[in-house]
């Protein structure tokens, strides 16, 4: 591809084929990492880049999000944009060797890290206040103020519904399943998923993940906000793995609508697939030994 450089910040995650970037600024050395499908990076901020597909055969293709239409509609200067020598040496210093070795540091779930070589086996950690059993990491990539997750949960079970600001772009990594999405007091939708499926949430509404499937369920949301650097404009959300009861954005199992459970239910039962939410759902037909409901 030819070379790029803006003034807005780019996520991106590979689909098919393996190639490399080449980052630099306008001064000191380049970088240059290579990728493969299941992939992510993040561009530095207003650094030049060029991406280029390591064979000669197979196409690459990719999944880029951006706050570009923000960025531009503050600025309405294309010059600007694109043709800005500002150097954000905070965010991308050229001397740093490890910056895309996909190294990072982490703090418990929470990460940053420049560069993920595979986001299908990254390895994940537990996040008991979302329910079924999850996993989950949190990445702030190359300092940027969108950020990314990914999120794993068993087969047999689903997540605890929650809402937050828009943009958030799940992109299924493995399993198969469905989510249910519902503005408060509205109507449910269904969208049924498989690896390569994308689903955006429209800003609050309620959404909740079920894993019918044989395998585990993995995803990746690309999206606005960061662990560490929150974007004004959505700040005010409430934690989304905080019940509604506590001021938070969650609904627990216990306060969900029977349907939801009965509709998981039927699901696995077309599939042949137990249900093991027995001991977090009180009404679950599937009970698990030792477990008992108040």
């Amino acid at each position: 591809m030819k070379v790029q450089k803006h003034l807005y910040e780019e996520m991106v995650f590979i689909l098919d084929g393996h190639g490399a970037t080449s980052v630099w600024q306008k001064s000191g050395k380049k970088h240059t990492f290579e990728w493969h499908p299941g992939s992510l990076f993040a561009v530095p901020l207003n650094c030049s880049y060029q991406l280029f597909n390591g064979q000669g055969n197979v196409p690459v293709r990719y999944f880029a999000v951006t706050n570009a239409p923000f960025m531009m509609n503050v600025f309405h200067n294309l010059d600007f944009i694109f043709d800005n020598d500002f150097a954000f040496t905070d965010r991308f210093l050229a001397e740093d060797d490890e910056y895309f070795s996909g190294k990072g540091q982490l703090w418990g779930r929470k990460m940053s890290v420049n560069f993920v070589p595979n986001t299908r086996d990254f390895q994940l950690y537990e996040w008991k206040e979302r329910g079924a059993g999850g996993k989950h990491v949190n990445f702030d990539l190359a300092g940027n103020v969108m950020g990314a997750h990914i999120s794993e949960f068993p087969v047999g079970r689903y997540k605890k519904a929650h809402r937050h600001g828009p943009g958030a772009h799940v992109t299924i990594l493995s399993g198969q399943g469905y989510s249910l999405l519902w503005p408060e007091h509205g109507e449910m939708v269904r969208a049924d998923w498989k690896p390569g499926s994308v689903v955006v949430p429209p800003s609050q509404w309620f959404h909740q993940h079920f894993n019918s499937g044989a395998e585990p369920a993995r995803y990746l949301a690309l999206r606005w906000n960061s662990w560490r650097y929150r974007f004004a404009v959505i700040n005010s959300d409430t934690p989304v793995d905080v019940s509604l009861k506590e001021g938070g954005a969650q609904i627990e199992y216990e306060d969900e609508e029977r349907k939801v459970h009965e509709i998981f239910e039927s699901a696995l039962a077309k599939v042949g697939a137990p249900c093991h939410m027995g001991s977090m759902v009180p009404w679950c037909a599937q009970k698990e030994p030792g477990h008992s409901h108040k």
